[in-house]
């Protein structure tokens, strides 16, 4: 009497239930993954483990991807290619500090105040980048862009509000605050996100002004300055860069080797 064959595994069904259970890169991959593990006579639970464990890289590299492309983040600025060397003001602990994100998580506050060109948007980006390593929600905003927004959406009640980005994200960063000063209606309007936003929500801004410059900046209301900054500052982080331009020093490597 012949011996009963075991049945045959049908890799087609285990693909479409791999599918099914939201898998697609395991059930797109397991053909290769099967013969590996038949010529190398993988355990069955090892062959289990490498095939979830590729599939979670995977969908961490596609959350990686698609959170950037909607944070607006500018591409290719973070802290491993940030010169620290030839900004010595910038303490590097501190800024590694910033990048386990804690003071996302309590919904803190950093500014970055220097000259243009030192790398504030730089630190900015490269924060946001981590923090985006780090699970959480980025938006990123240039003060003009952000102030547009804020106009067009001055008239839209508190509820739907609420949903835009530059409200319920977990990260808010504005880059280039105080090169222009506001209108009286958007540094109103400013105050209102900054308010929306206080120890609920985290915010990053870089700007080229000192805080007792602040006043101008706001449509010269030192009380909406006042109460502006109170908000910003209250258990927040300032990092203060004094130090050269990397686009000067830049421009001046260009001219010394045309010469």
């Amino acid at each position: 009497m012949k011996a009963q064959s075991k049945p045959k595994v049908d890799v087609d069904v285990t693909r479409e239930r791999l599918e099914k259970v939201g898998l697609s890169w395991a059930a797109q991959e397991l053909d290769g993954f099967l013969s590996e593990a038949v010529k190398e006579s993988t355990q069955p639970h090892r062959f289990l483990d490498r095939l979830l464990e590729e599939e979670l890289r995977h969908r961490e590299e596609r959350r990686m991807r698609t959170s950037l492309t909607l944070s607006g983040l500018p591409t290719g600025q973070t802290l491993s290619n940030f010169d620290f060397a030839f900004q010595p003001s910038v303490e590097r602990s501190r800024i590694d500090t910033l990048g386990t994100c804690q003071w996302v998580r309590e919904n803190r506050t950093v500014l970055i105040q220097g000259p243009p060109g030192v790398g504030k948007t730089h630190l900015a980006v490269a924060l946001g980048v981590k923090a985006i390593e780090c699970g959480f929600g980025v938006v990123f905003y240039r003060l003009e862009e952000l102030l547009s927004a804020l106009r067009r959406d001055a008239e839209m009640p508190p509820t739907r509000l609420r949903r835009k980005k530059y409200i319920s994200t977990s990260l808010l960063i504005i880059d280039e605050v105080g090169f222009e000063p506001m209108s009286r209606q958007e540094a109103s309007l400013f105050f209102r996100l900054v308010s929306y936003r206080y120890q609920k929500g985290s915010i990053l801004i870089t700007t080229n002004k000192g805080i007792k410059d602040w006043p101008e900046v706001l449509a010269g209301d030192e009380v909406l300055a006042t109460a502006i900054l109170d908000r910003l500052l209250h258990n927040s982080h300032v990092i203060n860069i004094k130090g050269r331009s990397y686009r000067l020093r830049d421009l001046e490597r260009a001219v010394a080797q045309r010469g």
